[in-house]
């Protein structure tokens, strides 16, 4: 058994996980790409153990507080409770796990979730559709405390028809929500008669029915996740015990794959991607359209005047950020959808054009005060990098000036709700579009950060998020990417980095979503 060391915390990739968090929602539909490929082939091996790093450590066990991403621990969540859906990594199709099929026959008004028959929780209980009706009920209640309580909100009501069945009815029509189960805790299902002990007993004793329990849990250091006899789709998990590790500093995460202290790391770094290539590591990324983005503040000067925005978008040059930020390994924003999308459309983001910037922000000092704006950051070394880039950049500009301000970790997540930011750094990755591109855009959206408020884009969004058909979906999408590009609400900034690196001996690496990983599929070659 590979043993790996522990790592201390650092701010870059708690960052990553914060963000998503708080701004990721939903959507599938694209496709996971091998950057190098390799790894172990043939027929799975069972038996062994591997060593996983991971970009974050869950603080409690509870599925409904944590997130379904690869930057937030997902494999946990996995691991412990299975998945009610995943996708096809290929065609981005919805996939049974615990849930044999989830419809719609009246265009997302409602929906029925069809369960296998005989599942159970280690503790014996049923998982049935009471079960999951009391886990997506707790999701939707504010009280709960869910990072996805937008994406849980959308369902009006909930009700077993039967032991197998549940009927899920929607607040307004969502073509699309298969998706939001896919890429949220929607998609974990707890033990009801666990979670009715409280808190402290479930972190100690979490029940669910995934292909791993927990065998011990050292808070900042380990946990360690041992195979569940009993789990539904035998011979899986293949392996016998898990070993997650926290490593958040991005050279030492490398460094610990390839020297063989750990077999595999969730990976967040472009530049890290790319050295495990050219030591011959094997890697695995997810195609995400959109990314990180800084939201520009409509709600308040100087962005509540169009002409701000516009003049920032031209002014800043995002191949010149990528080489000072990322030493030009970076994959940046150019479209909002990334060409594997079938949304794609040749529809840039933002031109350099600093003539033009230069004209308006001069407008806008004719008419009585310079745009002056103060980018609010985590100490993330790459969000405050590209913070001081940009201010380095608009520093060559009469009639702006740019400020920096770094906060911790818990100032930063209240921005979402208090609003009290020029600038400041958000996400908004995804697969499928939906519901994605509404809770970052539409102007009723809660984790709306810009605050952009336009009735064109509303219509459009709501269309994509209506439409079944693709080449509607793609047209709507298309005006929504116009509208977005003369509001300038946001400067796109990189694609979000989902991947996985490994030794070429660790095969069956799989992931779905929004890069979350699949524990049951890994195992260790000979």
């Amino acid at each position: 058994m590979i043993r790996a060391r522990g790592f201390t915390t650092t701010a870059a990739a708690a960052s990553l996980a914060a963000l998503l968090l708080a701004a990721c929602g939903g959507g599938s539909g694209g496709k996971s790409t091998s950057g190098s490929g390799g790894g172990a082939s043939g027929k799975p091996v069972a038996g062994g153990s591997a060593n996983v790093l991971t970009l974050s450590e869950w603080r409690t066990l509870d599925p409904a507080l944590n997130g379904n991403n690869f930057a937030s621990g997902a494999i946990v969540g996995n691991a412990l409770y299975g998945t009610l859906l995943t996708d096809d990594p290929r065609s981005g199709r919805i996939q049974p796990s615990l849930a044999t099929s989830f419809n719609s026959a009246d265009g997302g008004r409602t929906y029925e979730l069809k369960l296998r028959d005989g599942l159970k929780f280690t503790d014996g209980t049923p998982l049935d559709a009471a079960a999951v009706k009391t886990n997506w009920d707790r999701m939707r209640a504010p009280r709960t405390g869910s990072p996805y309580l937008a994406d849980a909100s959308l369902v009006a009501s909930t009700k077993a028809l039967d032991a197998r069945t549940l009927q899920v009815r929607m607040a307004e029509p969502e073509s699309h929500f298969a998706e939001s189960v896919v890429t949220t805790s929607l998609n974990w299902i707890a033990s009801p008669t666990a979670l009715a002990k409280g808190a402290k007993s479930f972190d100690a004793h979490p029940v669910g029915a995934g292909p791993f329990t927990l065998k011990e849990w050292r808070r900042q250091d380990a946990m360690v996740l041992a195979k569940n006899p009993g789990y539904w789709d035998a011979p899986k998990p293949y392996l016998d015990t898990l070993t997650l590790r926290v490593a958040l500093d991005a050279t030492q995460r490398l460094n610990t794959v390839t020297s063989g202290g750990a077999d595999l790391a969730v990976e967040s770094n472009w530049q890290n991607l790319k050295k495990a290539q050219d030591a011959g590591l094997s890697t695995n990324t997810m195609p995400l359209s959109g990314g990180t983005y800084l939201a520009l503040n409509t709600r308040r000067a100087p962005f509540d005047d169009p002409r701000a925005r516009a003049a920032v978008a031209a002014a800043v040059d995002f191949d010149a950020v990528n080489t000072s930020v990322f030493n030009g390994a970076g994959q940046m924003v150019d479209t909002l959808f990334d060409k594997s999308s079938a949304y794609y459309a040749d529809i840039p983001v933002s031109k350099p054009d600093p003539a033009t910037a230069q004209k308006l922000f001069d407008q806008v000092a004719a008419d009585g005060k310079a745009v002056s704006f103060t980018i609010t950051t985590t100490a993330s070394t790459e969000s405050k990098a590209t913070a001081e880039a940009i201010q380095a950049q608009l520093s060559r500009f009469k009639n702006v000036t740019v400020k920096i301000k770094v906060v911790e970790f818990a100032e930063f997540l209240t921005l979402q709700t208090s609003h009290d930011f020029d600038v400041t750094t958000s996400s908004a990755a995804f697969l499928d579009p939906e519901p994605r591109l509404s809770t970052a855009f539409a102007s009723t959206s809660p984790t709306n950060m810009s605050g952009i408020s336009d009735k064109q884009l509303d219509a459009a969004l709501n269309k994509g998020r209506t439409e079944t058909g693709v080449d509607k979906r793609r047209a709507a999408y298309e005006e929504a990417q116009k509208r977005l590009v003369e509001l300038h609400p946001v400067l796109w900034v990189n694609r979000t980095a989902a991947g996985v690196i490994a030794v070429r001996a660790v095969g069956g690496i799989a992931q779905y979503g929004f890069g979350s990983l699949r524990p049951e599929q890994l195992w260790i070659g000979h």
